[in-house]
């Protein structure tokens, strides 16, 4: 039986007294926590929650964030963790979407909830989780947590704990429904690969809203590990943080990687405890692979990719590797190898193996599939065929079963390690009065892997300017998501037969000197 309250129980029998979260001044050991998620879901049941409710957060990194993510399966509920880059729309849909009764705010999201708070049609409570003066109309965190502890309500294996919304091609926010059984056992599954030892002390500066730091939080559950956490990146903060903390190991995405590593004053800091680094959400430039070996030779770099729907893991690069020489070089530019118990295929168009070498879609079958997408059935079946989870990424897969990234099935850029669906962009756009065509494309960025650029037709005889284009987005969606350049051309947009848009040919020339078509 596979449960995530099972985790933590298990955690407090093995490390009673080793530390479990340190934030700031606040510092907990696991078995003080086991009894705090009881009382802590002693507050949600009061609240209403119970079987399948769900309970959102919209909030900075902290050790109550890690105790929400954990205390609402305790109380039988769902935990909904909200993308902080999120424009007030953006946010209002998600939470309606899922139905949320009870939303956890910090300080810094009070404002934008006061904006949307009546357009929200299924939260009850608003509970307030930082410090200092609670805002009117909330709950303070202290008060919900000053509760009699209660039974684990006894969730697992097949039942849902995490609803985690991602974006799709259509433009539409799609919640994965991810049980239980996939988040246990994906932690599982990586454990012969990502190098996590028992108590490791683990810091947290990648934004714990996503999954990737979810499953990082999953992990240090199963290695009783002590957590550390930062509200967000900063390359300073992150290293002085190794130094005062003594951290060993992290996740990191790409793009941050390369700011800790390029630090002018890197060599001022003790990072001699540091044992391992995580890495994924977006590729990996050799560039920045190179620096990072070169300045943490004793680290383990190891890589993961995947997706929200695999829980997210499905394949891991080693440590031993990340490396340009010898026999184990050669690999150091795909993704590695499926994880245990993660079947991978490459797929032809008709759903059909292809040889070693050839490309077509990655697809996987394995334990730590989602449940489905909330109240999306017809999207469910077409992500989830036979069995077999389609990725939307393209790539192919050698001899050895490493698996090599080439491009995207699907309209999504990634940038800095954030997914933007062009789809949803080209509707921002659209919504101009000026717009007449406009397709939306990565092209290669030096800092973020890939930015979002827009190519725009306007409407006969009117005008429009790159700055309006690019300001009018930001009122309707994330600034992420908004286009960071603008190409504004007379002549129409490049056809298929069918009518759709060849992104193709608007690609070629941003990435005629790439090797792949994703940076």
């Amino acid at each position: 039986m596979f449960s995530l309250s099972m985790m933590v129980r298990r955690a407090a029998q093995l490390k009673p007294k080793g530390l479990a979260t340190v934030n700031g001044e606040r510092s907990q050991t696991w078995s003080h926590l086991q009894h705090k998620l009881a009382c802590f879901a002693g507050g949600l049941k009061q609240l209403g929650i119970s079987q399948n409710d769900c309970a959102a957060i919209l909030a900075l990194n902290s050790d109550r964030y890690f105790e929400f993510m954990f205390a609402t399966p305790w109380a039988g509920g769902v935990f909904q963790p909200i993308n902080t880059r999120l424009a007030g729309p953006e946010v209002e849909y998600w939470l309606n979407d899922s139905e949320a009764s009870v939303l956890f705010v910090d300080t810094t999201f009070v404002s934008l909830v006061a904006d949307i708070k009546d357009k929200l049609k299924h939260v009850k409570h608003l509970v307030f989780i930082d410090d200092g003066e609670v805002p009117e109309g909330y709950i303070s965190y202290d008060e919900l947590v000053d509760n009699e502890p209660i039974a684990d309500a006894g969730r697992h294996d097949d039942d849902v704990a995490g609803l985690f919304y991602t974006g799709g091609t259509t433009g539409r926010s799609k919640g994965v429904m991810l049980t239980h059984k996939n988040l246990c056992i994906n932690s599982l599954q990586s454990l012969s690969v990502n190098g996590a030892q028992l108590g490791d002390r683990v810091l947290h500066v990648a934004p714990m809203f996503h999954i990737a730091d979810a499953f990082v939080c999953m992990i240090s559950a199963t290695v009783c590990g002590s957590n550390y956490f930062q509200p967000g990146f900063d390359p300073l903060a992150t290293l002085q943080a190794i130094a005062d903390y003594k951290i060993q190991r992290m996740l990191l995405v790409p793009t941050m990687i390369n700011m800790v590593v390029y630090q002018p004053t890197f060599s001022d800091f003790d990072t001699s405890s540091l044992q391992g680094i995580w890495y994924g959400a977006s590729p990996m430039p050799e560039a920045v692979i190179r620096q990072a070996l070169n300045v943490l030779p004793e680290v383990k770099f190891v890589q993961a990719y995947g997706q929200t729907e695999a829980s997210p893991c499905v394949t891991m690069l080693a440590a031993e590797r990340h490396c340009f020489d010898g026999p184990l070089a050669g690999k150091i530019n795909s993704a590695g190898q499926a994880l245990p118990g993660i079947e991978v295929c490459i797929m032809d168009e008709s759903n059909n193996k292809v040889a070693d070498g050839v490309v077509g879609e990655v697809c996987m079958k394995g334990p730590n599939i989602m449940k489905g997408y909330r109240n999306m059935e017809e999207q469910t079946a077409s992500a989830i065929v036979d069995g077999w989870l389609h990725t939307g990424d393209g790539g192919y897969m050698d001899e050895e079963g490493f698996v090599f990234i080439v491009d995207r099935v699907k309209d999504m850029i990634v940038s800095g390690g954030e997914n933007v669906y062009s789809a949803e962009v080209e509707n921002a756009l659209y919504q101009h009065e000026a717009v007449g065509q406009c397709a939306v494309i990565g092209i290669p960025s030096e800092k973020w892997g890939e930015s979002v650029h827009a190519i725009v037709v306007p409407k006969a005889g009117v005008e429009c300017d790159e700055p309006n284009l690019i300001a009018h987005c930001r009122t309707l969606i994330a600034g992420f998501k908004c286009p960071q350049s603008v190409t504004i051309q007379a002549e129409p947009l490049p056809l298929s037969g069918a009518g759709k848009v060849l992104k193709t040919e608007l690609r070629k020339p941003y990435w005629k000197d790439g090797e792949r078509n994703v940076n």
